[in-house]
């Protein structure tokens, strides 16, 4: 494949496989093309001789979720669109809080009411507006898609708007490329609404409907223990009140009560052979240190959990030591430096015409 204006390896090198016409790339900020790392010591200590871990952390706000503003971003400039909203737990406000002031768009973001200080600042700073519910991410979510009907907006909500998962399924691209043109045994993937697990299902099987790869790698999904509603799905069992509190855990962004698109989740893992696990807090932080420690990877809780659940999969028969496996790190944590969150861009809302007034008044 050809090298795109903004470098050889990046999300845009598999373009004629995103549904995008042709044409000059309009987004100003390079996406994708993260690193698949060996990380020879992390090998070591845990006996897995072929793991590799795809560093979603060097995207431009430190997550996988840039990848998807990319693509919707990209969609809506071609589109003439001047304002994109989105629902998030964190990492795809920051993201397209960022994007959009990369791309002159307006940014309108919907968060739950406790919503971390420190990503409500970086979302100000990259000069969203953002509107708090009270009712928590579901809400949210709610709220925004009828934001961007009514308003005429960009949707950039994960899993909602399809262009999504197309923007996500470009990590299967570049692992497959990575490896040498080769697919790994196993992926393990953190879950929260689901649309990344189900986009690198969509990236491997275009792989193999290609004739480029003979079978698709097996998935599995990590959930927090404390919020883990398609775990308890996949187990056929219903979930207790204590493990579906998103309020619960460290890992906030998996901790989804209502996943967005749970049931094609679901599909995906049992097509691939794969399976789910719930890990606890203590694994989810130990996780953080040992990435840091033995892989020399930052990582948040949420994108830790792929490594928290490895043990987790091994001992369940899901995953064996010697295969191929890829942990797939979604994001680091991000600080804000100087200012904190600008009340003024910030306000809780309950309606849309709560929002209308708002955004003329300057929030």
């Amino acid at each position: 494949m050809a090298p795109d204006r903004l470098g050889s390896f990046s999300m845009w090198r598999y373009r004629k496989l995103l549904p995008v016409a042709d044409g000059p790339v309009r987004y100003p900020v390079p996406i994708g093309g993260t690193p698949l790392l060996p990380a020879p010591a992390l090998r070591e200590t845990l006996g897995t001789p072929r793991l590799w871990i795809k560093d979603e952390t060097r995207n431009p706000t430190a997550s996988n979720k840039d990848r998807a503003t990319a693509l919707v971003i990209e969609d809506g400039l071609r589109r003439g669109m001047d304002t994109i909203t989105t629902a998030s737990t964190g990492n795809a406000a920051v993201a397209t809080a960022f994007g959009a002031a990369a791309a002159g768009l307006r940014a309108v973001i919907f968060v739950s009411a406790d919503c971390q200080p420190e990503k409500l600042a970086l979302m100000t700073q990259g000069g969203a507006w953002v509107f708090q519910v009270r009712e928590g991410y579901a809400a949210a979510v709610d709220l925004s898609r009828a934001a961007a009907r009514t308003f005429g907006w960009l949707d950039r909500n994960t899993g909602a708007n399809p262009l999504t998962i197309e923007a996500k399924k470009t990590v299967a691209f570049e692992v497959w490329e990575q490896l040498g043109r080769r697919l790994p045994d196993l992926v393990m993937v953190p879950v929260g609404d689901g649309p990344t697990l189900v986009a690198l299902d969509k990236g491997f099987a275009e792989l193999v409907s290609c004739g480029l790869a003979a079978r698709k790698p097996r998935l599995i999904g990590v959930q927090a223990e404390r919020c883990q509603p398609l775990v308890r799905a996949w187990q056929g069992a219903p979930a207790g009140p204590a493990e579906l509190d998103p309020t619960a855990t460290v890992a906030d962004g998996i901790a989804v009560v209502r996943p967005a698109i749970g049931d094609a989740a679901l599909a995906v893992m049992r097509q691939s052979g794969g399976g789910m696990v719930a890990v606890t807090d203590d694994a989810l932080l130990s996780a953080v240190s040992t990435l840091a420690d033995r892989a020399g990877v930052g990582a948040e809780p949420a994108g830790a959990a792929a490594l928290a659940g490895l043990e987790s999969a091994v001992e369940r028969g899901l995953a064996d030591r010697t295969e191929s496996v890829v942990l797939l790190v979604t994001g680091r944590e991000m600080k804000a430096s100087g200012e904190p969150a600008d009340r003024g861009r910030v306000a809780v809302v309950e309606k849309l015409d709560e929002i209308e007034r708002a955004l003329a008044g300057g929030c």
